[in-house]
């Protein structure tokens, strides 16, 4: 089987498998769960992991505390090295946020273990929650 990427514009694939062969994510049923949870949209719209992807349609993932914006550019059949994965979409995300880049939210030494308030305060400033 061909590793080379295809371009054509007539192809279209399965966003779950699109996603775990660009990696983007490292399994494909956390590609699908990520669907199925609502965390990608394509061209604005929330979909499914069965739904068919195109060329040049604009697809946005949000994982734990950010969200990549991908325009699609081209398909392979197989998961292949991290080089031909970053031929088949173009990075349009955002830069990060430079105050919190390194931050690591830290206890002083001597709390003890964080209640349940604290931990959710915690997810909240990682992003994992809202």
């Amino acid at each position: 089987m061909d590793m080379q990427p295809d371009f054509s514009s007539e192809r279209s694939q399965r966003i779950d498998v699109w996603l775990w062969t660009a990696r983007i994510f490292k399994t494909r049923s956390a590609a699908t769960a990520a669907c199925r949870g609502g965390h990608v949209q394509v061209d604005g719209q929330r979909v499914k992991a069965a739904q068919k992807v195109r060329i040049g349609e604009t697809i946005r993932v949000r994982k734990a505390g950010f969200e990549q914006i991908l325009v699609l550019r081209g398909f392979t059949e197989r998961r292949g090295p991290a080089s031909l994965a970053q031929q088949l979409y173009e990075d349009r995300s955002p830069a990060p946020d430079p105050a919190l880049r390194g931050f690591t939210p830290r206890r002083d030494k001597g709390l003890g273990r964080p209640t349940k308030k604290d931990r959710r305060a915690l997810d909240r400033l990682r992003g994992y929650r809202s």
